[in-house]
């Protein structure tokens, strides 16, 4: 029995690498020329001149908080498909309310490799539940059940009741769906006493996955492993046996940039997923897509070559409202950038004495002194509109956890 989807996977990393490089400029080119948004984006960018990451880092951000606003100017997908909207398979929609398109072709969202790096099989049947009607969750990991060569039971979520009675009598042996509709099916089973034992294998996503669950799960004979996705890219990233991080899928670019910004941070510090996609019906260009990670180092021990990440560890956008105007992350990198003798900075807000008050934590090479001290106050004062103080903090010291702003007020 095959280990992998495909030799793809097991690919040598630095070939993927040229390979995703000579096929950059094309994808930059299409987009450019048949998607009126990515014409407009990229109006100043020659694309065959983008054949490395740092000719790629220099390129705009499309961030996925702006998808509403874009549709609104250019309906209904922004300009940012390259087909005509009747040559989709389907359109979704996402409370926003944001469409999303899926377009023809065997597994359009690239969910079969996490499927099969669970231990999804052909033959398996599976009961899918996440939700099928306006977002597009139940048909993104239908397609790859399809395309490994099984049959789906469309359940989606809710009437646990029904979908105890569905796995017993079918025999269903994989679940596909959120952690905690997993233990609520399976406790519903154990209160009707229905024996589920015919289910070995569960592929999750959409949510944190807690390790006790896991491990629960793992107890009674099923082997949890989880993705991560989102409804404009696809299926981003996913777990294999090894569970060793998540193995970002093949047909994608990754970078992880400092929130708030388009550049890139250093290998393992935490920072924004952005993703290039080599989709011809939707070529989302450098899509940030809000949510935090960082790259692991090495190869996944399962023989999967490609870039591992820490899975989600949070979300990006950390605007916060103090005194009255909203902080944003972007705000934090301009201010570095006046600086170069700030390393890393992180904007702690609390309410200290009953009033919001801002300090601008910073790593300072060769330690601070009160000339810059009071420079970056300034700074901060003239980039917010707002009074802040400034702390030193030793290089090193602040937590790569890609926080750019951290809220810790508190209210009674």
């Amino acid at each position: 029995m095959p280990e992998h989807f495909d030799t793809l996977e097991t690919r040598d990393p630095e070939q993927r690498e040229r390979d995703l490089m000579v096929a950059l400029p094309r994808q930059l080119a299409h987009a450019k020329t048949n998607a009126p948004g990515f014409s407009r984006i990229l109006a100043a960018v020659d694309p065959s001149a983008v054949t490395s990451r740092a000719a790629l880092a220099k390129l705009p951000v499309t961030r996925k908080s702006e998808l509403k606003e874009l549709q609104q100017a250019l309906p209904p997908l922004g300009g940012l498909n390259a087909i005509p909207i009747g040559k989709f398979k389907h359109l979704f929609v996402s409370p926003g309310q944001i469409y999303e398109p899926e377009g023809f072709g065997a597994d359009w969202w690239r969910s079969g490799r996490a499927l099969f790096a669970a231990g999804v099989r052909a033959g398996d049947l599976a009961i899918n539940t996440f939700g099928y009607h306006f977002t597009p969750a139940g048909s993104l990991m239908e397609t790859g059940v399809h395309a490994i060569g099984c049959a789906v039971v469309p359940t989606g979520v809710g009437q646990t009741d029904m979908q105890v009675a569905t796995i017993a009598e079918l025999q269903a042996n994989v679940f596909i769906g959120t952690p905690s509709f997993l233990k609520l099916i399976v406790e519903k089973a154990d209160e009707l006493k229905v024996d589920l034992t015919c289910l070995k294998k569960a592929v999750v996503g959409a949510e944190y996955l807690p390790p006790a669950l896991r491990k629960a799960m793992g107890e009674r004979g099923i082997r949890v492993l989880q993705n991560y996705g989102t409804a404009d890219l696809g299926l981003v990233a996913y777990e294999s046996a090894a569970m060793e991080g998540m193995i970002l899928n093949e047909g994608l670019l990754l970078e992880i940039v400092r929130p708030g910004t388009g550049d890139p941070v250093p290998a393992g510090e935490v920072g924004e997923v952005v993703i290039t996609t080599f989709n011809h019906d939707y070529p989302l260009i450098r899509f940030a897509t809000g949510d935090l990670s960082a790259v692991m180092p090495g190869v996944s021990p399962c023989g999967r070559t490609n870039t591992r990440i820490r899975g989600w560890m949070g979300r990006a956008d950390q605007t916060t409202k103090v005194r009255g105007l909203f902080v944003h992350p972007r705000q934090v990198a301009e201010i570095v950038k006046r600086h170069a003798a700030i390393g890393k900075a992180r904007l702690v807000v609390d309410n200290a004495g009953g009033q919001d008050r801002m300090v601008l934590h910073c790593e300072l090479a060769g330690g601070p002194n009160d000339a810059m001290m009071k420079s970056i106050a300034e700074s901060i004062r003239d980039v917010t509109k707002l009074r802040g103080e400034v702390a030193y903090a030793a290089v090193g010291s602040l937590a790569n956890d890609g926080k750019v702003i951290e809220d810790t007020r508190k209210y009674e």
